[in-house]
């Protein structure tokens, strides 16, 4: 066989062993974060969040199709099946094209231009294929991303084709129509945009390709090229992706209100334009001989026509589909869709400091809804685009958001920033490098090629997501201590994954190899690798604490690299030849490389990325929605308390009468208009208010203040109450700024809610009977802050309408909301299981308030409720299994059932029921096994003290057994962890004294328990064990000190 036939064989077989990874290790059903709502959308055609992805819900859709089902939207819970193995096939196809872009550079290496490899040099070119292709394949980021319904897969091999694609054009550049490549190009990246923009970060090294083939280099000229091809990426994002839209809404907004004409015509005209005036100069540049310009403009076209897969969301949005995100339905919508106005926007260049006072706001622009006027079309301005002012700026702003309080904190800390000290410009510097550039990116990097210490999301601390090598100095010196002596869950997570610098030296042979023998090609290399690395860290500016780990913005700079992890095979066979001549060397070389790199990471890789028997992600959404009682609303929060919910009911159909309303989303206009409308089985939102009352900027925010009529310690009916907000009445306004605006306002905090009698209460089921002694039958709450937003207010409205109708609508709260959600209700909380139901009465139960009020419990307990969803209706996962692994994020939903079941078994025990009290404990503890999430509180970001409420739950239930069982455990933990602290260079002990300090009062809290329990064996062995612990650490740490610097700081 001649090259090109073994180049194209072996490029399928590396493409196709990755494939069959993937399927092996594929989720068999939805994971979090947004594969839930991906693959809802795509099931469906639907509308997801923006930006949008809408030719990636076509390619999922076609897949999907081969269900059956889904032609006619019925229930298929093998949709998802069929979704998640088209990432497996793209992730397969990007190692594909991975391979065939190694093997075209490596040959430009070994052979002269024109001539054919011999069989050495060919086993060699294959050897550098497979190692570096295979390396990626096995790479942690990638790996997760090639297992999932998520946009990063399909991202992936985008990038991988238009890299290869002008590859293969160079190959051909000098023979006729070799341009076709090119427009394929274009066309390419246009699609791609309707995945995920990163891929048109490979513009300036495609931008290098062209010129170094066309022109003789010089070192004008290539930064003239890197010039052009940064320009033509901002052409594309700036000019095509999103000026195209905001030209239409202007055009649009001309037509119907200036010219009275429908909604739509000025989009439809601009479209006719752009295609007329493309057209024209396509015909003119032909006629002129333009070569180039007739190049140009047809790459523009197809980027455009590639582009026209947004069209898609428009139309789907009119079908006021489930899921509508954003309501793109016009040009309007879409021009905010596509520039994201909902996320909000971050300085690149210029911009405040995190405590830059703002002066002043500048409303630019109006916004605008659909509405009517003398019977015609008519977009309506509903509200302003508001900037804050700031009091100066500085050059390179990367310690700017001071949207959250956490992320000041943060920066202050950091940074080492006193509470009334001003950052400088080194303090931004200091930032970008060693939290941004460093631990942002760098770190990710490392995890991909030289290692990762565990899967818990870290912020800086020794103990979490930090990089390591597996080589313990090394380890050791860079702080990471001794990982050996972690406890359960830390020492052992799957997750960790030492590769002793193995592929990331390789590919540093591969980087100085291709540099110093084709400089230019390690140029387009370098390109590649900083614009989809180092590039996306300026471009986001990203703050800290983010909600997950972010490693899949930067897989374009690790894919980069696996380029030179396979060039690195040429520079150890050029070592070998020197002891082995001929042939053998490749073949050794090969071997040798393979066996290092990608063996040794699928080896060690496999097992926290096989997520095959994993589903924990739509048991957790049937745990919550067979919670529910039927046709009830739903309130949730974030992504993964809300997403997979979606997919059961629109996949599955599980459950769709129940009304899911996400919190994050309820202060936004658009997202409260389709409250209004019937999704599947599930009715309308009743609400007190109309469109009037919140479209646009209306009631975005209201303040208390007090009425000097209304007693600030009566409680006022909570349905006056949203009347007056929403009230028109100049009486119900009070002036707000110096140019006379008036706003609405919340005239008190105090809020009753009309409610049933104790017998209409057990009639329809909301209350027992034999707990109408202890009801207090009145709903009288105190809002906790002194404003609402929009989201507050709607809540509210919705409450108010429900209780008008007689709480004839079950309303329920998901776990996990932040405090201030629940607007003041939360003794109105009854909790069935892992979802709190809003009820118009409280139970009091003194004995245990005092308990309950010190773990920040909510509410009451249905005791019979929960034990039988606990005991019969909920499923586990995997979790009741010792062979799947649960990151990080899936282990925080065990955690609220460990939290959850505590407190239900403190109930049943107060009702007598022992058994069932131990019962329920005991489900909790045989289902979420040890191995799928050990009693350690170190294991999730922060500190967990569940493992602390699983043990004192059955003490206090006098469950002792169990109890010790449990307590033993966590304490073991906790040992190793003190110990582990002990290994620490003395700067990082010293740091970690309060994590030192917790461990041993947690030890002895536990032996007070067991001691208050009876179990005073267990009592005196932890007594034990805290006073050695403590003689061991005070020998290494000044705790003394460390108390004493607490008392200060708390003074």
């Amino acid at each position: 066989m001649n090259y090109r036939k073994i180049n194209n064989l072996m490029g399928w077989l590396t493409g196709a062993i990755a494939y069959i990874v993937y399927l092996l290790t594929m989720e068999p059903t939805t994971s979090f974060w947004d594969c839930g709502e991906f693959a809802s959308c795509a099931y469906k055609v639907e509308v997801g969040h923006s930006p949008g992805a809408p030719f990636f819900m076509l390619l999922q859709r076609f897949f999907s199709l081969f269900t059956g089902g889904a032609m006619t939207a019925q229930p298929s819970a093998k949709a998802v099946v069929l979704i998640n193995s088209f990432s497996a096939l793209t992730s397969g196809l990007t190692i594909l094209f991975l391979f065939w872009t190694i093997t075209h550079l490596a040959k430009k290496l070994m052979v002269k231009e024109g001539d054919e490899p011999d069989g050495k040099n060919i086993a060699l070119i294959m050897g550098a294929g497979m190692v570096g292709a295979l390396a990626y394949t096995f790479s942690d980021t990638f790996w997760f991303s090639a297992v999932e319904a998520e946009v990063y897969a399909t991202s992936s091999f985008f990038t991988a084709f238009v890299f290869w694609a002008i590859m293969k054009w160079e190959n051909i550049a000098d023979k006729r129509y070799s341009d076709r490549w090119l427009v394929l190009i274009c066309y390419m990246m246009g699609l791609s945009v309707g995945v995920h923009l990163l891929n048109l970060l490979t513009i300036p090294a495609l931008a290098m390709v062209y010129y170094f083939k066309r022109y003789k280099p010089t070192t004008t000229g290539a930064i003239g090229a890197f010039l052009i091809g940064c320009v033509f990426l901002a052409l594309v994002q700036f000019g095509i992706l999103q000026g195209i839209p905001v030209l239409a809404s202007k055009f649009d907004l001309m037509f119907v209100n200036g010219f009275g004409l429908p909604f739509d015509t000025g989009a439809v005209f601009l479209i006719l334009l752009i295609v007329a005036l493309l057209v024209w100069l396509l015909i003119w540049a032909k006629r002129k001989g333009h070569y180039l310009l007739h190049t140009g403009v047809l790459c523009i076209t197809f980027v455009i026509i590639g582009f026209s897969s947004y069209l898609t969301a428009i139309i789907r949005s009119r079908a006021d589909v489930p899921i509508d995100m954003t309501n793109p339905d016009n040009a309007m919508s879409l021009t905010s869709y596509i520039s994201r106005d909902q996320f909000g926007q971050q300085p690149l260049l210029f911009g405040p400091d995190f405590n830059t006072p703002v002066t002043g706001y500048d409303k630019k622009g109006n916004t605008y809804d659909k509405s009517k006027k003398n019977g015609k079309d008519y977009y309506e301005a509903v509200g302003k685009k508001i900037e804050p002012k700031f009091d100066g700026g500085r050059f390179f702003p990367r310690i700017w958001d001071n949207n959250d309080p956490s992320h000041v904190q943060f920066y202050r800390n950091y940074l080492g920033l006193g509470p009334n000290d001003d950052p400088s410009s080194a303090d931004n510097f200091k930032f970008f490098f060693n939290y941004q550039l460093n631990w942002m990116w760098w770190r990710y990097f490392m995890w991909n090629y030289v290692g990762r210490e565990n899967d818990v999301e870290g912020q800086g601390d020794a103990r979490a997501g930090n990089w390591i090598s597996g080589i313990k100095p090394i380890d050791q010196f860079f702080g990471r201590g001794d990982i050996d002596k972690m406890g359960d869950g830390m020492s052992n997570n799957k997750a960790r994954n030492e590769l002793y610098f193995l592929p990331f030296i390789l590919g540093i042979l591969g980087l100085v190899y291709q540099f110093n023998r084709n400089r230019k090609d390690g140029i387009i290399v370098f390109l590649l690798f900083f614009f989809t690395g180092i590039a996306v860290v300026l471009y986001l500016n990203n703050t800290p604490l983010q909600p997950r780990e972010r490693d899949y913005a930067y897989a374009g700079s690790t894919y980069a690299y696996a380029i030179w992890i396979g060039l690195g095979v040429l520079m150890v066979a050029e070592w070998m030849q020197r002891a082995v001549k001929g042939a053998s060397s490749a073949y050794l070389a090969t071997g040798l490389c393979l066996l290092t790199v990608p063996v040794l990471m699928a080896a060690k890789e496999w097992d926290d990325h096989d997520r095959s028997k994993k589903y924990l992600a739509r048991d957790s959404a049937y745990n919550v929605l067979e919670s529910c009682e039927p046709n009830a609303i739903l309130f949730t929060f974030g992504d993964n308390d809300t997403y997979p919910l979606w997919y059961l009911q629109e996949i599955e159909g599980v459950r769709s009468d129940v009304r899911i309303v996400n919190l994050s989303l309820l202060g936004i206009d658009w997202y409260i208009d389709q409250l209004n409308y019937k999704i599947n089985k599930a009715d309308v939102v009743p609400m007190m208010w109309q469109k009037q009352h919140y479209v646009g900027d209306r009631r975005n925010f209201l303040r208390v203040m007090p009425n000097p009529q209304i007693p600030q310690n009566q409680y006022i009916n909570l349905t006056d109450i949203c009347k007056f907000m929403i009230s028109d009445d100049p009486n119900s306004k009070v002036q707000v700024s110096a140019d006379g605006e008036t706003s609405n306002y919340i005239p008190t905090k105090n809020f009753y809610v009309p409610t049933l009698s104790k017998a209409e209460l057990v009639k329809n089921g909301m209350a027992k009977a034999e707990d109408t002694a202890r009801i207090t039958n009145e709903m009288k709450f105190t809002m906790g802050k002194d404003y609402a937003d929009k989201s507050d207010l709607t809540v509210l409205n919705i409450v108010a309408a429900i209780a008008q109708q007689g709480w004839t609508r079950p309303i329920y709260f998901g776990g996990g909301l932040p405090g201030d959600n629940y607007q003041g209700m939360q003794d109105y909380l009854k909790m069935e299981g892992m979802v709190y139901r809003l009820v118009p009465y409280k139970v009091v139960d003194p004995a245990n308030a005092a308990a309950s009020a010190q773990r920040g419990e909510m509410g009451f307990v249905d005791a019979d409720k929960s034990f039988n969803l606990f005991t019969k209706t909920y499923r586990w996962g995997g979790g009741e299994r010792n062979d799947v692994y649960f990151d990080e994020k899936n282990k925080i939903m065990f955690t609220s059932y460990r939290n959850n079941v505590s407190r239900i078994a403190a109930e049943l025990s107060r009702q007598n029921r022992q058994k069932d009290a131990e019962a329920v404990m005991d489900v909790v503890d045989k289902n979420i096994t040890q191995a799928a999430y050990a009693y350690n509180p170190y294991l999730l970001q922060g500190f967990d003290p569940s493992a602390y409420f699983m043990a004192g739950g059955c003490y206090q239930i006098g469950y002792v057994k169990k109890g010790r069982e449990i307590t033993m455990k966590l304490v073991k933990n906790l040992e190793a962890d003190v110990n582990w602290i002990l290994t620490l260079k003395d700067d990082a002990k010293e740091s970690m004294a309060s994590d030192v300090q917790r461990d041993i009062s947690i030890m002895s809290m536990l032996g007070n328990m067991a001691k208050g329990s009876g179990d005073n064996a267990t009592a005196t062995e932890l007594e034990q064990k805290v006073n050695m612990l403590a003689q061991k650490v005070s020998k290494q740490i000044n705790m003394q000190a460390f108390q004493q610097q607490q008392q200060q700081q708390g003074q």
